[in-house]
């Protein structure tokens, strides 16, 4: 079995004290984070073997980016060092009905700030055989679009399945420009992903029955945009998270995979949010090791709900539980009793 490729951004993330605003006092908790970093490191604490690629600059800063990532046997001989910043959010959790807030300050980091020259396409797909990335990276920079552009091509030419979450972000670029850019790259998708708006606001495909605002969620409607994302694309499958926010504490959560002209629905979670960043990363991760082993259908977006649900318990973006703990939840045992 090949390894697993991820690329784009990890950020610097400055997170307030729970139940405080930000800088209400003079605590704020360092980590790291990112999307394809997210999904990187879950895949390598389910033992798969895998890499992430990214630009960093060369300092203290970067290193500890690449470590936090490494320590958990992520694969990051591909990072290119160059550029003078690492991007930056800022996080304040959300509780009950105030909402988790993000602020970000990632302007001019050495990823946007990349030239797609300094990545070698060839000899990081050397003994690949997936690759995944989201829609965050290409909302960077001009050159990170031609970047992206570059690895979906070489990544087929390499007979590389590729996945990509939608995940759009509003707060990088408008939904015209979400759409004229991804719509260009599906071309290169075979499994896409996306959360309760993603397909509305990236592709312009509109689930009917559905009001996110309100908790509002129509499986059928839901069923049809992963439908014609396939027809549309030709992509082989298609997953869509199923989110219920009854407040920023609370969410029912569950997930949906349609392939060949099926739909499988997974086991609903009613989460008790502890850090609801990172949660779609997780998503993918498990979607992606549940295809990666041939897992059937049902089983897959089983284990890729279960193993969302559970970071949702986890502070940090960084979905740290093991294989043994996916498959435990997965198969029935959500009662949070003392494992002895």
């Amino acid at each position: 079995m090949g390894k697993i490729i991820t690329f784009g951004e990890i950020m610097l993330r400055l997170m307030s004290e729970d139940g405080h605003r930000l800088f209400q006092n003079d605590v704020l908790e360092a980590t790291f984070g990112g999307g394809e970093a997210n999904v990187a490191v879950s895949l390598a604490n389910f033992g798969e073997d895998v890499a992430f690629v990214t630009a960093l600059p060369e300092n203290a800063v970067g290193q500890a980016a690449i470590n936090a990532v490494r320590s958990f046997g992520v694969d990051t001989t591909g990072i290119v060092r160059t550029g003078e910043r690492v991007g930056i959010y800022f996080a304040e959790k959300g509780q009950s009905q105030r909402p988790s807030k993000v602020i970000y300050d990632r302007k001019n980091s050495a990823i946007a700030g990349a030239d797609p020259r300094m990545f070698d396409w060839d000899k990081i797909f050397d003994g690949a055989d997936w690759f995944h990335f989201t829609g965050i990276t290409p909302a960077l920079s001009e050159t990170m679009k031609a970047a992206i552009k570059e690895a979906c091509a070489a990544a087929k030419a390499h007979g590389l399945c590729v996945s990509c979450d939608l995940n759009y972000r509003k707060k990088l670029w408008s939904t015209q420009e979400a759409y004229a850019t991804m719509s260009g790259l599906m071309q290169y998708v075979d499994v896409c992903i996306a959360n309760e708006e993603d397909a509305e606001k990236v592709l312009g495909i509109q689930a009917d029955g559905s009001d996110v605002t309100n908790g509002t969620l129509s499986r059928e409607g839901y069923r049809q945009v992963a439908k014609e994302i396939a027809d549309r694309y030709g992509c082989r499958a298609v997953a869509i998270t199923l989110r219920s926010s009854r407040s920023a504490s609370d969410n029912d959560w569950a997930a949906m995979l349609y392939v060949d002209g099926s739909c499988y629905i997974s086991s609903a979670y009613q989460i008790h949010i502890w850090d609801r960043v990172g949660g779609g990363d997780s998503f993918c991760a498990g979607l992606i090791y549940g295809l990666h082993h041939h897992m059937p259908p049902q089983k897959t977006v089983d284990f890729a709900a279960a193993a969302s649900c559970l970071k949702h318990t986890i502070q940090g973006d960084f979905n740290r539980v093991s294989l043994e703990e996916v498959t435990l939840l997965m198969n029935g045992d959500g009662s949070g009793r003392v494992q002895r």
